[in-house]
């Protein structure tokens, strides 16, 4: 019988995380600290000249002298603080970019020109310049502002043009549509003939829209003029071809390929977009879609049918997962190089390659090819990259391997190609079982991990294990692929006993055999909204509890007490696969497409040509096909189209790069197109000193992580501009160095007091209020869109 979850309040309270006298008297004793702490930072804003940050208030708080110093002597200890910190940038240049941004903004979102040059004086300062160079550094760096000021607001300006004109336009031609009413009097035929004809494709619809007609909504075309205009000398020859097919040819006649604003969605053919891929289209393919839950060996089939072949291609989600299929090949003496958005490692003589799904290659044919994580197709920001890579990667037999719910749209896409389909099915291979009761905190122990739904969950449950003398390992999405590897191997090689995670274990990430996967709540907040976990989600993270063959055979997974109803983990085990909601494949455009529309609409705007795609290209109704997400693409196309110096496909090019919107991405990369655009360099981000990792508060490593996902940007930018973007060295350098000092801070048991100074709780938080966030926990970081299939730089 199972059992229901713990009524008791103060049984669920322990199990989340208890108070005690500890933490009572430790907040006590911290009182005044944190006083002071607020008392500094007020006088921080204050200055308005102080590029200040939260690691500068506590060595600043750790050296003034008495307990309760003078705001002179505080501001004195905060400016000597910030002196030494700046140092720890390596030149004044670097330290000058970095400080600009930590100094308070007005309202208007910058700070003044007055504040950039007593900030510059204070770098020059630090580096102890001579009293000449001093002043000429400070008046280079306000000169340069200046300057950067002027361009980014000429061209916000000249974007926020662009983007209303190209509304209007948009607006114009959908306020010029016409209904079928219209068409006989247009064309000059019967209304017969034009029914007959729209219902047979010869007529180009422009769009779709929804019509109540009494209880039910019906799509009802419209028509543009210009484009029936330009047909309307066709129409004799559709009457003929007519009359020469009767009464026994089954062959439609050929659509018209006349140009107009309607063509535009012809041009971009998304609702033809198997064909897009002439490579794949002309080899005689072999799909198998190997199928299966966690733990059923679905990867070592892939991986062995890859090193059989002479030539051989990995896809998967996540570049640390690419890391995983090069090193699995590599141990079976293949040579194999990588392909990432950031990363290229080519090695003599490789012939199999191991890459990120966006970066899928689409004209050079290989033997076999092995795309992970096929579910990922239902995927709202990017399924359509495994849709291009699906439909579009040139291999004789291409192995698809992820869960049974992607099978239905699976069929549909190798149904669309063309292609002849076996389908493999695997079970797990050991028992994986719900735990009947909740499973209090005091109660985990070595081998189980558990996994919450943001980064604060994370250390606020790691905090509360350290307190009962756990050793913890932690993995969450703001992390990067080297930390995440150095903490799974942490957990995996038994020097941390407990795992605490966000849903990124999901998906790959060799962890090691894991006793329980407990669940810290059974509902996560998406971003828009606090909903529960779908069947999905609870079968793909709790599958990872168990290991065929290892010490824990059997995977249980249970639920933190007072975090939901363990029956309903039961259920979702018992469940059989969802299929998605919509079965239509997503699609997105690419370098091609995007350059072909914009030259049909005589345009050199990268929003209007986006809002065209995304308005006028796919029906919503195409039975084949939906558009994927291209809101990142459009707000990124919004920031950048005034920077007109860079063409069309250079500004598509910012446009897909991965950026954190919770860290101001979008106008840190229009910020670097202005200096593109310039003909400057961009330097790649820097964090400057950093405190030792036991020392480590929240904020400083917030901040570390912040950096390491700018670098990453930087980087990717790097790849497609390297005249621009030229230090790669000093950016592996920075990330290197970045890696390495969060690798020790999580291997480090904080001591209390950098805890608590820097916001960290013993206690879990509420799971309500909290900021928006990407899937994994992390900060919402996307790839820019989904997608780009060819030409398109993309992850």
């Amino acid at each position: 019988m199972e059992q229901r979850p713990p009524s008791d309040p103060t049984e669920a309270a322990e199990a989340v995380a208890p108070a005690s006298e500890e933490t009572t008297f430790r907040a006590q004793r911290d009182a005044p600290r944190f006083a002071l702490r607020e008392r500094l930072a007020g006088l921080a804003r204050q200055a308005d000249a102080l590029p200040t940050r939260p690691e500068d208030l506590d060595v600043a708080i750790g050296s003034a002298g008495g307990p309760e110093p003078g705001e002179t002597e505080l501001l004195a200890a905060l400016r000597a603080a910030i002196l030494a910190r700046l140092t720890g940038y390596g030149t004044p240049e670097s330290a000058l970019g970095a400080a600009l941004e930590d100094l308070p903004r007005r309202t208007s979102g910058e700070a003044t020109l007055d504040a950039v040059r007593h900030c510059a004086a204070l770098v020059a300062e630090a580096f102890a310049l001579p009293a000449a160079q001093a002043d000429a550094f400070a008046w280079r760096a306000v000169d340069a502002e200046r300057r950067r000021r002027g361009e980014r607001r000429a061209a916000a300006r000249a974007a926020r043009e662009s983007q209303a004109a190209e509304e209007r336009r948009l607006k114009a031609w959908e306020s010029s549509l016409v209904g079928a009413d219209a068409v006989p009097a247009l064309l000059g035929c019967t209304r017969h003939e034009a029914d007959r004809w729209i219902r047979a494709g010869i007529i180009p619809v422009a769009r779709r829209v929804a019509v109540r007609r009494g209880a039910r909504t019906v799509q009802e075309p419209e028509f543009d003029p210009a484009a029936l205009e330009s047909v309307r000398a066709e129409v004799q020859g559709w009457r003929e071809a007519e009359q020469g097919r009767r009464p026994g040819h089954a062959e439609e006649p050929e659509p018209t390929r006349r140009i107009s604003n309607a063509a535009v969605a012809r041009i971009a053919g998304l609702d033809r977009y198997a064909g897009h891929f002439a490579t794949a289209r002309a080899l005689d393919r072999r799909v198998i879609a190997c199928l299966g839950p966690t733990n059923s060996g679905k990867t070592y089939f892939g991986l062995s049918r890859l090193a059989e072949a002479e030539t051989g291609l990995a896809l998967g989600p996540l570049r640390l997962l690419a890391h995983e299929y090069r090193e699995a090949l590599e141990a079976r003496g293949i040579p194999t190089s990588l392909s990432t958005g950031e990363e290229r490692i080519r090695v003599a003589g490789s012939r199999h390659t191991a890459a990120t799904v966006e970066m899928c290659p689409f004209t050079n044919p290989v033997d076999v090819a092995v795309i992970d994580e096929v579910q990922m197709l239902a995927d709202p920001e990017r399924g359509a990259a495994w849709t291009a890579a699906i439909m579009g990667v040139p291999a004789r037999q291409v192995i698809l391997l992820g869960a049974p719910d992607a099978a239905p749209m699976i069929r549909r896409i190798v149904a669309l190609c063309g292609d002849p389909l076996e389908e493999v099915r695997l079970d797990r291979m050991g028992p994986l079982i719900a735990a009947p009761a909740p499973v209090p905190l005091s109660e985990i122990g070595r081998g189980d991990a558990v996994i919450a739904f943001s980064r604060r969950e994370v250390f606020a449950l790691r905090a509360e294990l350290l307190r009962r003398g756990r050793t913890v390992a932690v993995v969450y999405g703001a992390l990067g692929p080297t930390v995440r590897r150095a903490e799974a191997r942490r957990f995996r090689e038994g020097e941390a006993e407990v795992l605490v995670a966000t849903d990124a274990i999901g998906m790959g990430l060799n962890i090691g055999p894991l006793r329980r996967v407990v669940f810290s709540a059974l509902s996560k907040y998406d971003g828009k909204e606090d909903r529960p976990l779908t069947v999905q989600e609870i079968k793909q993270i709790g599958g990872r509890a168990g290991r065929f063959g290892g010490a824990h055979a059997e995977g249980v997974v249970a639920v933190l007490a007072g975090g939901g109803d363990p029956r309903m983990i039961a259920r979702a085990l018992r469940a059989e696969p969802e299929a998605p909601e919509d079965l239509r494949p997503p699609v997105a455009p690419d370098a091609e497409i995007v350059a072909a529309v914009a030259a049909e609409m005589g345009t050199v705007s990268l929003f209007g040509t986006l809002r065209r795609i995304e308005r006028a290209v796919l029906r919503r109704d195409d039975p084949n096909y939906r558009l994927g997400d291209l809101s990142t693409q459009l707000a990124i196309a919004a920031a950048v189209d005034g920077v007109r110096e860079l063409s069309l496909l250079d500004r598509w090019t910012y446009a897909l790069c991965p950026v954190d919107e919770r860290d101001e991405g979008i106008a840190r990369l229009a910020d670097w197109a202005v200096e593109h655009a310039l003909g400057g360099t961009v330097a790649p981000p820097r964090a400057g000193r950093l405190p030792p990792p036991d020392r480590a508060g929240q904020d400083t490593l917030q901040l570390a992580e912040r950096v390491h996902r700018r670098l990453v940007a930087w980087r990717w930018m790097a790849l497609r501009f390297p005249d621009t973007y030229r230090d790669i060295e000093g950016a592996l350098a920075e990330s290197r160095r970045l890696n390495e000092w969060i690798e020790a801070v999580l291997a480090t048991s904080p001591t209390g007091r950098a805890r608590t100074v820097a916001g960290g709780a013993d206690h879990p938080p509420s799971r309500h209020g909290r900021p928006r966030r990407g899937r994994d926990g992390g900060a919402r970081m996307k790839p820019a869109g989904a997608a780009p299939p060819r030409t398109s730089p993309a992850r």
